[in-house]
């Protein structure tokens, strides 16, 4: 059997986890595919990715709870032997002004998006540190970089994660081991295709660009980040945003 790269995305049943599944699957890799509730989507996701020719593992667990990561991680390695790369995707909001916001709807998007990012890495470093190899891409956002007005818990957690990237990163460059974040701006999913002409057209008088972004764009740079295009670049945020911070 052909010795392919695995990646393990979390998070990965839609939207930016589903794209990066797709387009890492057209690259050759075998894919483990993490996600919380079992659908019909994620079916016909497996599906598809197995008619590009390579393997595909569905693996259920709840990234805030370290136990669970450490079995969606044992469970990839059984199944496949190894993980190559690590893409630290699942993720939520609850958005709200901070003078109104419960305490739970912090705690839940903390826990999730980076509480999360370490139980995951936490369970899959020691693999890569004994194989003398790895990439870990965690999906971080703009927002992280300069905040964003009703967003204090998401902005939070997702500058959480860009100081874990970088502080990892130095702890396992020796290893050969790279860690790199990605940070999208306004993205075109599900959600933002129901907003007004009007609330689209504010969206994009904010970008250089003039557009949104789509999943495939951020897709492609975690692609890039896996690739060995990539092996001299570590600790680093691309931010994906069509020019909206510089």
């Amino acid at each position: 059997m052909e010795d392919r790269k695995v990646v393990l995305v979390t998070g990965a049943a839609r939207g930016i986890g589903r794209e990066i599944a797709l387009i890492m699957a057209e690259k050759g890799y075998d894919i483990s595919l993490n996600f919380r509730t079992k659908s019909d989507e994620l079916d016909k996701l497996k599906e598809i990715i197995e008619e590009k020719g390579v393997r595909c593992f569905l693996v259920q667990g709840d990234v805030t709870h370290f136990e669970e990561t450490e079995k969606i991680v044992e469970e990839t390695i059984k199944e496949f032997g190894k993980i190559d790369v690590l893409v630290n995707n699942a993720g939520i909001t609850k958005d709200g002004l901070l003078m109104r916001m419960a305490k739970d709807d912090f705690e839940k998007v903390i826990d999730t998006n980076l509480v999360g990012t370490f139980n995951m890495t936490r369970n899959v470093i020691p693999h890569m540190v004994k194989q003398k190899s790895g990439r870990i891409i965690n999906i971080s956002s703009v927002v992280g970089v300069v905040g964003n007005a009703g967003q204090t818990n998401y902005s939070a957690s997702k500058a959480g994660i860009i100081g874990f990237t970088k502080s990892l990163a130095k702890e396992v460059a020796s290893r050969n081991i790279l860690v790199n974040a990605v940070a999208p701006g306004f993205i075109s999913t599900d959600m933002t295709s129901i907003l007004a002409d009007s609330v689209k057209e504010n969206i994009n008088n904010q970008i250089p660009l003039k557009k949104m972004g789509t999943a495939e764009d951020v897709a492609k740079v975690v692609k890039f980040l896996a690739s060995e295009d990539s092996s001299y670049i570590t600790g680093q945020v691309i931010n994906v945003d069509g020019g909206m911070v510089m």
